[in-house]
Parts: C-alpha cells; sequence; structure tokens
C-alpha cells in the first residue's frame, strides 16, 4: 500500500523524472561525440570508422544494457512528463479568466510537456529511419567487410545520403535543427531542474548549476544540429 501511493505521487515522479533526464543527458554526449565522426572527410577510411562505431554501440553487451535502460528511460520520461504536465495544469486555477504564469517562470518550463512532444516524435523518426534500418531494414542483409575484418551494416551511408538527397537532405537537415532547438528549450530547463529535484538546491550551488545547464543545453544541441548541415553544404558527396 505504501509502495503503492510512492509511486503515485508527484513527488516520486519527480524524483524518476530527475534520475531518467540526467540520465539521457549523459547519453546524448556520448552520442554526441560518436556522430561527431559524419564530419570526417568521406573515404573508406571515415566509412570503417563510423560503422565499427555502430556495431560497437548495437553490440556490446555491456553498450546493449545501457541501451535498453535508454530506451526505457526515453519512455519513462516522455510518459511521465506528459502526466505530471497534465497534473500541473489540472490543479491550477482554471476558475480565474485572468489567470496568468508566475514572472518567475519561464516558457521552456510552462511548456515542457509540448516540447517533449516534440522530442519523442522526432526519437521514434530518428530509430526508424537509422537504427531500424540497420536493426531490420535492408542495411542487415547488405554487411561488408572492413579494413579491420569487421561484417558491418553500412549506416554510414545511409546517413551521409539522407542528408545529401538533393530534394529532400535539406528539409530533413531543417526538421532536425528544430528538434534540436526543441531539445534546448528542454534541457534549458531541465537540466537546473533535475538537479533540484534530487535535493541539490543551495543558493551557493544554483546559479552554477544553472549556468552549466545553459551551456550544456546551447553546446550538445548546436553540436548535433551542425552535423547534418555540415553533410548537406560542406561534405564530399558520395
Amino acid at each position: 500500500m505504501a509502495k503503492s501511493a510512492l509511486l503515485k505521487s508527484s513527488l516520486a515522479k519527480k524524483y524518476w523524472m530527475a534520475f531518467s533526464g540526467l540520465f539521457l543527458c549523459l547519453f546524448l554526449v556520448g552520442h554526441l561525440f560518436g556522430n561527431f565522426q559524419l564530419l570526417l572527410p568521406v573515404g573508406d577510411a571515415a566509412r570503417d570508422q563510423f560503422n565499427e562505431y555502430a556495431l560497437f554501440m548495437t553490440s556490446n553487451p555491456l553498450i546493449k544494457v545501457l541501451s535498453y535502460l535508454t530506451y526505457f528511460s526515453i519512455i519513462f520520461h516522455a510518459i511521465d512528463g506528459l502526466m505530471l504536465t497534465i497534473r500541473n495544469r489540472k490543479a491550477r486555477p482554471q476558475g480565474y479568466v485572468n489567470f496568468k504564469p508566475s514572472a518567475n517562470t519561464v516558457w521552456a518550463s510552462r511548456n515542457m510537456g509540448v516540447l517533449g512532444t516534440v522530442i519523442l516524435a522526432f526519437i521514434v523518426v530518428h530509430l526508424y529511419m537509422f537504427w531500424g534500418q540497420m536493426k531490420f531494414g535492408e542495411l542487415k542483409d547488405n554487411l561488408y567487410t572492413t579494413a579491420n575484418d569487421q561484417e558491418v551494416a553500412d549506416l554510414y551511408t545511409l546517413t551521409i545520403q539522407t542528408f545529401q538527397d538533393p530534394q529532400m537532405g535539406l528539409i530533413w537537415a531543417i526538421l532536425y535543427g528544430i528538434a534540436m532547438l526543441a531539445i534546448a528549450f528542454h534541457l534549458s530547463h531541465g537540466f537546473a531542474s533535475g538537479f533540484q529535484s534530487l535535493g541539490v538546491n543551495h543558493p551557493k550551488y544554483n546559479g552554477f548549476i544553472r549556468k552549466i545547464g545553459y551551456a550544456f543545453a546551447v553546446l550538445i544541441p548546436l553540436g548535433f544540429a551542425i552535423i547534418p548541415f555540415y553533410i548537406y553544404f560542406v561534405l564530399d558527396k558520395i
């Protein structure tokens, strides 16, 4: 009974949101550094390096466990965030026509549910276009052998061709950039909020954490957003 009440409480949900959100921040950093390999000059070396990285990320037992934890975190974070948003809106004084958000709140904090929905839609499309093709699509049955004698799916070529496509490449890059903007707004509030929910809340540290959070919210999404535009405008065609 007590356990059920704890799981249903807003406080418990905020703890789970904080843990899953901060874990996903770590995932974003690792994923970004892996994706930076797409900026290497086009050639067999870049192709092999990125595809071997993709193979490692999908076959190493420890990484697979972390991947499943990541998928769970994404699903839980999205669903629980939506539930918290619905609960918070129900708690607002809707009877007052002139109700206005507190001056201490910012746009991102008031729209975390909307931002989370946009991000979740992006993740679904992103996984379908790339990870899904590697695990269940044509790439799964068309392996090639790298210079290091590893049989890999050619995710590198699929990614480069997607963003270099004459008709859709720039559109995909723009949509990708919009998704990164949503992630930036989400992180601008969520990073510091996660620490605060876990009890790291003291005047001595709050300002520093907020600054780190804003820097993280700008640099990480910007790093991701640069990649498709670089592929479309700068990288040699393949």
